[in-house]
């Protein structure tokens, strides 16, 4: 589990990250491209990934982390139930998504070998 405190606080620790209001959700943005949004009222978050990377955190637990319905999980966005995803899978899902909608300098630092 993760709150949406601890979601947030590790959204706006990435370099450039700004949150700004996406429709009635808060977003978090780096150079105004989203990567992130959040429903706080329901506990979830929704993250931008490549499709390679929503297959892996996916096969995690298809009832924590799941591609949103139609179009818009093709092209990678993907939910994330906070109430039951371990606080170190979201996280490095979040990371992930900033790497994905990053530039390259900023997100350098935190990709992995």
């Amino acid at each position: 589990m993760i709150s949406v405190n601890n979601f947030r606080k590790i959204a706006l620790g990435l370099a450039e990250v700004e949150e700004q209001p996406h429709w009635e959700n808060p977003s978090f943005r780096v150079r105004k491209k989203i990567f992130a949004t959040l429903k706080e009222n329901e506990k979830r978050a929704v993250v931008k990934l490549t499709a390679l990377n929503q297959s892996v955190f996916c096969a995690y637990d298809e009832h924590v982390i799941y591609p949103v319905p139609g179009g818009w999980g093709k092209q990678g966005w993907t939910i994330i139930d906070l109430r039951r995803v371990k606080a170190s899978i979201c996280k490095d899902a979040l990371i992930t998504a900033y790497c994905t909608v990053a530039p390259k300098k900023l997100s350098e630092p935190y990709q992995r070998i």
